[in-house]
């Protein structure tokens, strides 16, 4: 069963974002709804997952699904969307949850994770972001694939691949490898990565973008043992360039001649974004 609501052009122009809330908490539903109503956008309530086929029909910019209306197979519901709809933005607005429930659904290619009670501005607001990440990486896939040592980055797979195997990223390590090789061998603050990947401002003391620079370093390093791709400059951010295995260690071992050495410690465990929550 559905609910569907209908607009043309947002406020001041723009396209209306197409989105699709499964969630039966109908208090909730009321005042998000009115306030998509107010920006323009068409919307549609499911009470109920639908079968995958319908959600690529609904051609939708963005999902936000509730895990206690999907019910015992919610985890695998949410990890074949993520998987047929790979340019679709995903976010998970739920209960009370674990880190490892919320570090799961990440992992699984969920955008992004708020626990209710939330407020419904905190919530468009990351919808949009996760809709303009959505939109560049739409851009991107029209430039076609591009080759930086022995890794070639292909967008409209969402990977990217050494000797035609894939490394196997996952979406978010994927737009931080898309967004590294797009720099062309500048070197991007943390804050900048956080904000163009993310989607919004980065908290004081968030180590996600070394978290994930982490994972991904390890798996180009895995896939391709004889070149190093992400160079570290502490304390400003990260760089991506091929650089030959010998060449690297010597920029390291000669600071000033390629990178500032890279910190001997990295994090080990995944934080989690601090979510404002409304009583």
């Amino acid at each position: 069963m559905s609910e569907e609501r209908r607009a043309g052009v947002a406020p001041g122009g723009q396209s209306a974002v197409r989105l699709a809330v499964i969630d039966s908490d109908t208090g909730f539903l009321q005042v998000l709804g009115k306030r998509l109503e107010g920006m323009g956008w068409q919307y549609r309530v499911l009470a109920s997952p639908v079968p995958l086929d319908a959600m690529v029909a609904m051609r939708l910019n963005a999902v936000v699904v509730d895990l206690a209306v999907l019910g015992p197979q919610g985890w695998t519901y949410l990890d074949k969307l993520c998987a047929r709809l790979p340019g679709l933005g995903v976010i998970v607005c739920t209960g009370q949850s674990s880190v490892a429930q919320r570090v799961r659904g990440l992992r699984l290619g969920a955008d992004d994770w708020v626990t209710k009670p939330c407020h419904p501005e905190e919530l468009i607001a990351r919808i949009e972001a996760v809709v303009r990440r959505r939109k560049r990486a739409d851009v991107r896939v029209d430039k076609g694939p591009v080759v930086i040592g022995e890794v070639e980055i292909r967008a409209d797979q969402f990977q990217a691949f050494v000797n035609g195997v894939s490394v196997e990223l996952t979406r978010r390590e994927f737009e931080l490898i898309q967004l590294l090789a797009e720099a062309e061998g500048q070197v991007l603050q943390r804050e900048e990565i956080y904000q163009r990947v993310w989607g919004y401002a980065m908290v004081h003391g968030d180590r996600s973008v070394d978290v994930f620079v982490r994972k991904l370093r390890s798996k180009l390093e895995k896939a391709s043992s004889s070149w190093r791709y992400i160079h570290t400059h502490f304390g400003i951010g990260y760089r991506f360039s091929a650089e030959p295995v010998e060449d690297a260690a010597l920029g390291e071992a000669m600071p000033g001649v390629s990178d500032v050495p890279v910190p001997a410690v990295e994090p080990v465990t995944v934080p989690e974004p601090d979510f404002a929550r409304a009583g």
